[in-house]
């Protein structure tokens, strides 16, 4: 005969007891399951130069020395790529960087895997991201204008208004060989006011961007190139990634930013779809997630983190150059990721075929 529950127990479960029957009644839960083995290798593809050593300062490392996994890094991020690694089944990436236009895109075609909350704490994220269900929100960054000093002493162009006015502004330009960004200037270059730019005209943005394609010297592809260009001198006028720039600032190079008329994205990490250290990917991005690792990223590019609590971390002389900070914020737009998700293709065949144009 079974005796009643008194309310007390006359024995101690040890652990494995413990873990036993729970398993058992099925509530043990992810954070109480047994860590899978560890590989030797997490491989993190990212966009490189100075970006993939600011992430292996600030997280890699970090990581490593948690864990005892080696981070290996790679680069570019490449959408075109992790969707073909997830059709084939091989997944060469644990962790990979989504360009920012392309973060609606991979969600929507399921080339990544959901994130696991319980490993990866956003509680001290901005409400808008805190939630994010595939997309890892790692920071902001922004399309900008930099300048030659020595080139502009007399004052150098504000906007793209100016950018595109080339007998006030002489010099030689640069621009990327890409619809986004581009887009946009052209059309606050043509006086839409920022606020009002989407849905693109991209009849209108044409127009403009053919009065400034043959005052353009270089159409830019990779992200490093804007900052060599003005430092070696074959450009005087370039855009560019803010964190490209700034790491010239921030060593005294006669290189500065104007911040009107900033283009503004989320940078987002993930975790590619079919991925061989799924566990081990989570608890990396949750190394990305801390607000005093954050801080050193930004301390080295600039990009700020989107932990609320970094700004308790940040040296004081690199908030001026963020693209978060009030004076700075102010002069941006955000890039419209839905437009661009649902428009890119149209916008690049067109795109493709204007530069083919004489």
């Amino acid at each position: 005969m079974t005796k009643p529950f008194s309310g007390k127990t006359t024995a101690t479960l040890t652990r494995r007891q413990l873990l036993g029957t729970g398993l058992a009644l099925g509530l043990v839960g992810p954070a109480m399951a047994a860590e899978p083995p560890k590989p030797k290798t997490l491989v993190v593809n990212s966009s490189g130069g100075v970006v993939n050593r600011a992430l292996r300062k600030a997280f890699f490392t970090e990581f490593e020395r948690r864990y005892g996994i080696r981070v290996v890094d790679t680069s570019p991020a490449d959408t075109a790529k992790l969707k073909a690694m997830v059709a084939s089944g091989n997944v060469e990436w644990d962790v990979t960087e989504i360009a920012g236009q392309d973060g609606v895109l991979v969600e929507r075609l399921g080339l990544v895997e959901p994130l696991d909350h319980s490993i990866i704490d956003l509680s001290r994220y901005p409400e808008s991201v805190k939630h994010n269900k595939f997309l890892f929100p790692r920071s902001v960054y922004s399309t900008v204008l930099g300048y030659r000093k020595e080139a502009f002493k007399k004052g150098h162009p504000v906007g793209w208004a100016q950018f595109w006015d080339v007998k006030a502004f002489p010099g030689r330009r640069a621009l990327r060989n890409h619809p986004v960004d581009n887009l946009e200037f052209a059309l606050l270059a043509d006086g839409v006011p920022a606020d009002k730019l989407y849905p693109l005209d991209l009849d209108r943005a044409f127009r403009k961007l053919d009065e400034i394609k043959p005052h353009i010297a270089v159409w830019w592809q990779a992200g490093a190139q804007p900052a060599q260009l003005l430092i070696d001198g074959e450009v005087d006028l370039a855009s560019g990634w803010s964190g490209r720039f700034y790491d010239l600032v921030m060593k005294d190079a006669p290189v500065a930013i104007e911040w009107q008329g900033g283009a503004i994205k989320e940078s987002h990490f993930a975790i590619p779809k079919g991925a061989r250290n799924l566990y081990w990917s989570q608890k990396y991005l949750a190394v990305m997630a801390e607000a005093e690792r954050q801080a050193i990223y930004t301390n080295e590019l600039g990009y700020p983190g989107l932990n609320l609590d970094v700004v308790k971390f940040v040296e004081p002389r690199v908030v001026p150059h963020l693209i978060t900070s009030p004076e700075n914020l102010s002069k941006q737009f955000f890039l419209d990721l839905v437009w661009w998700a649902d428009n890119q293709a149209v916008a690049m065949d067109r795109w493709n075929k204007w530069m083919l144009k004489g």
